[in-house]
């Protein structure tokens, strides 16, 4: 046979397996930050933090410009990601919702396609172990932390495997031997050697860098005496130093280096599950989302002014201003991104559990008590993008009173957006603010009067759901 027709037939071969390959049910990592900013990578800007893994996986597939999170606070955002609802949907869109026995996740649309499905980190969303924890919600495997407050310790005396609380020894006493977030990557780097036949989905679900501030030194020493010193004192004297003291009591030395080591670190674990990903032969048709619950936080000592957590969007975590909601997303998947871009479609959370619906080939059509109002993305998940319809994205926010932590809801804020548009309302009683991102980003320039047809139609959309 000719040197030509050889080639011919290797490049054919070669199609035919990459076709084949492209077909396989891809496994599915999910890695969810919490309260990490859109600025705090070093792909989406200008940030002192290093963050070299996360920025190589940003080069190698889609960095993501206009995604957002469920809501601005914890709880109904990951609502929102776990069932595919938007505000409009949610049955509360406060701190204190929670997933209820007859809601739908997407674990359990992928156990329809007969994946292996583990959560490993924080879960802080099931009020009733049997009923509403992990294990009932569709994971085969679970590790972590189950209750919201569990989710305030980087240090913790306790966590949960598959229904059990566990001790943690090393950091009994007031020892601090074992990092949170060092053990869920441990147990997801162990999850990813085991030999299955099915394919997996994966939520590493870390803790950080949400208060307390806490990072093991060999991540926080090199940022030291690089910012200016700026202690957070905690609880002195019984006294709390700020609202989120009781919270987060001990003392920070030097919380701008204990914030950007806590960053640094996470960048250095998802560099170590990539690589393990890469051991296994996993790594070509594994799909990794890296996201963010919200925006970045002010608690315990954290300051995103200084780092410009935000930029270049106005608000942070409890805000439906852009940094409340904007996040990273970073999606690698090589054996279908081949051609690194940056795209700035708009989507959100809730278009999650209906993306991977479709990528695991099941009809949400025959899934029992699937509710969901969000859009599949797979089409911009390839070489060849195809435009998603233009369509409203929504977030609702009861903020608590008083204490951020009470439970006992305030005002209540609307946002919406729809192509370059964004109307944000402050208390229900409050104006209808109208801004186009597309030409102010920042949201500084409010455009109700001179657009007004635009403002009506979003007036009337936050009146349809305010209720």
């Amino acid at each position: 046979m000719k040197k030509s027709h050889l080639f011919c037939a290797a490049i054919a071969l070669l199609a035919n397996i990459t076709s084949a390959h492209s077909r396989e049910k891809p496994n599915i990592l999910f890695i969810l930050t919490d309260d990490l900013g859109f600025n705090q990578i070093g792909a989406y800007g200008d940030t002192p933090i290093q963050t070299p893994n996360l920025d190589q996986l940003a080069a190698n597939g889609i960095r993501f410009t206009q995604a957002y999170s469920g809501n601005t606070v914890c709880s109904p955002s990951r609502v929102s990601l776990f069932t595919g609802r938007d505000g409009r949907l949610m049955e509360n869109n406060s701190n204190t919702v929670q997933l209820r026995d007859i809601d739908v996740t997407f674990a359990h649309v992928l156990k329809h396609a007969g994946y292996d499905t583990a959560l490993f980190g924080k879960y802080s969303i099931g009020s009733q172990m049997g009923v509403t924890d992990p294990l009932a919600m569709g994971f085969d495997t679970w590790y972590g932390m189950y209750s919201i407050l569990e989710g305030h310790r980087q240090y913790p005396h306790f966590l949960w495997r598959d229904g059990r609380q566990i001790r943690i020894q090393e950091n009994e006493g007031g020892k601090k031997g074992a990092y949170a977030q060092r053990l869920f990557t441990d147990e997801t780097i162990s999850y990813l050697k085991e030999e299955r036949t099915s394919p997996f989905f994966v939520m590493l679900s870390y803790s950080s860098p949400h208060a307390e501030l806490a990072a093991p030194e060999e991540f926080e020493k090199p940022y030291r005496g690089r910012f200016p010193k700026a202690p957070y004192s905690g609880v002195v004297d019984g006294q709390p130093s700020d609202k989120y003291a009781w919270y987060y009591p001990e003392p920070v030395p030097h919380p701008h280096a204990t914030l950007a080591g806590m960053v640094t670190a996470l960048d250095s674990y998802v560099g170590e599950i990539i690589t393990t990903l890469k051991a296994q032969g996993l790594y070509e048709n594994t799909l990794i989302f890296f996201t963010s619950d919200n925006g970045p936080h002010d608690e315990g000592g954290a300051d995103p002014q200084f780092f410009k957590a935000s930029a270049p969007y106005k608000g942070m975590k409890r805000d439906l201003y852009e940094g409340g909601i904007h996040v990273p997303m970073i999606v690698s998947w090589p054996a279908a991104i081949q051609e690194a871009r940056v795209d700035d479609t708009p989507w959100a959370f809730a278009d999650v559990l209906p993306t991977f619906a479709q990528l695991a080939g099941v009809s949400l059509d025959l899934v029992p008590r699937v509710k969901t109002n969000g859009t599949s993305i797979v089409p911009r998940l390839g070489d060849s993008p195809e435009e998603l319809p233009e369509r409203y994205l929504y977030w609702e926010f009861g903020k608590q009173a008083g204490d951020p932590n009470s439970g006992i809801i305030g005002d209540v804020f609307q946002a919406a957006r729809r192509g370059p548009w964004k109307a944000v309302r402050y208390t229900m009683q409050g104006p209808v603010e109208l801004y186009n991102l597309d030409s102010d980003p920042g949201e500084e320039t409010e455009l109700s009067n001179s657009e007004p047809e635009i403002h009506r139609e979003f007036r009337e959309l936050l009146e349809k759901y305010k209720d």
